[in-house]
């Protein structure tokens, strides 16, 4: 096979090698793309591995709360240099002092009023927040960043009201499958592949979204998650950059 690529040449895709070189970073395409360019197979999703950091110092919230984190990035940002500082919400420790704070996915439903009750861990996020740090959660974090949760009880929790969103476990619902998500601010700009999956049913989400959605067909779905200044988050799961496939169709096998 002598050909190259035919998704080479996608414009997205140059920019963010550009942009990413430009930072001092490095990308590869990796997982499918690189399997089906191998087989002669319609061109899917483009998957990238980037070594761009959120910051040089990352607080990672880490405890049976939330207990759902890819390992995988953690693993790539300590292998890029950056200091991971965990810490435990349930114990009510304070937010480390860092340039990015993630909220994993996890279990805070069955852990609201403990969660509620913690003032060091709320208010450390709220200083946070007011310092302009950027603040990332994802589903089960997702929910903690909002103004309530309310348990499967029918019991509301007041969380930490740096987005305007309210859950609920009373009614529950399954969502579930892969996702395409793309966000054009905050800390977790571009395009990713995502998963979904969690019971929870929104009540409220009032203000701008954080990313624009597709299933794993490629179908659009509602818009995902919420943004406020420096603090974001939504129910999908990163996994890694992504790239949509170009509108070329096939790559030649010889």
């Amino acid at each position: 096979m002598t050909h190259a690529p035919t998704w080479l040449a996608d414009a997205a895709l140059q920019a963010f090698f550009a942009a990413t070189q430009a930072a001092g970073g490095e990308v590869r395409v990796v997982g499918g793309a690189v399997r089906d360019f191998l087989l002669g197979a319609p061109e899917g999703d483009i998957d990238c591995a980037s070594t761009l950091l959120p910051a040089q110092t990352i607080a990672v919230a880490q405890d049976v709360a939330f207990a759902f984190a890819y390992p995988h990035l953690l693993a790539d940002w300590r292998a890029q240099g950056a200091e991971i500082r965990p810490f435990s919400p349930l114990a009510d420790d304070p937010v480390p002092e860092a340039g990015f704070v993630f909220l994993p996915g996890g279990y805070p439903e069955l852990h609201a009023g403990r969660l509620a009750a913690n003032t060091r861990f709320l208010s450390g996020l709220r200083t946070a927040a007011q310092a302009g740090t950027p603040i990332y959660g994802e589903c089960g974090g997702y929910m903690v960043l909002g103004d309530g949760l309310i348990d499967a009880q029918g019991a509301r929790h007041e969380m930490a009201g740096l987005l305007r969103l309210e859950t609920s476990f009373a009614h529950r619902k399954l969502h579930l499958g892969y996702r395409t998500v793309q966000a054009s601010q905050g800390p977790m700009s571009g395009i990713w592949a995502a998963h979904e999956f969690h019971y929870a049913t929104t009540v409220k989400a009032e203000g701008a979204p954080l990313f624009t959605a597709r299933d794993a067909e490629g179908t659009p779905l509602p818009d995902m998650g919420l943004v406020q200044g420096a603090v974001c988050g939504s129910f999908a799961h990163l996994i890694d950059r992504a790239f949509p496939a170009p509108a070329q169709g096939v790559i030649p096998d010889a």
